[in-house]
C-alpha cells in the first residue's frame, strides 16, 4: 500500500489538483424516528459549517437501484486534517445523539470540473 502523503505529493509533482477534502458516510444507527427527531439540529448544524467554510458538500444517497431512499448520507467537509474533520463529524447532532454512525475517509480531488451560473439580474444561481 502507498502511504497517502506519498500518494499526494506524486499528484501534485504530476499537476493534479491534489486537493484534500473528508468523507463522512453517514449511515442511520437507530430508527427513523431516531434520526428524525435529531433532523433540525442537523441541518442548524450543517448550515453553521456552511457559513464558516467547513462544509463543502452534503446530501442523501439513493439505494443501490436509485429508486429507494435509505437515509444514508454523504458529507464532504473542509478541514486542516483529518482528526479536525473527525470532530467535525462527531460534533454533528446525528452522530452525536447516536441516531447515525459515520465512516470517515480522506478524499483527494485531482480532476473534474463543475459549472456555476450567476443571473445578474434575476439573482438566480445554478450549479451543475
Amino acid at each position: 500500500m502507498v502511504a497517502w502523503s506519498n500518494y499526494k505529493s506524486e499528484a501534485k509533482s504530476r499537476g493534479a489538483l491534489a486537493l484534500e477534502l473528508y468523507v463522512a458516510h453517514s449511515t442511520p444507527a437507530k430508527t427513523p424516528e431516531d434520526v428524525k427527531a435529531s433532523l433540525p439540529d442537523h441541518l442548524a448544524y450543517q448550515a453553521a459549517l456552511e457559513r464558516t467554510g467547513h462544509l463543502a458538500f452534503a446530501g442523501p444517497m439513493s439505494d443501490e437501484t436509485g429508486e429507494h431512499m435509505q437515509g444514508v448520507g454523504l458529507i464532504i467537509y473542509r478541514a486542516e486534517s483529518l482528526d479536525a474533520a473527525r470532530q467535525l463529524a462527531e460534533n454533528d447532532p446525528m452522530h452525536k445523539s447516536g441516531a447515525r454512525s459515520f465512516v470517515l475517509r480522506r478524499w483527494l480531488i485531482n480532476e473534474g470540473s463543475f459549472t456555476l451560473s450567476v443571473g445578474l439580474s434575476t439573482g438566480g444561481c445554478t450549479l451543475r
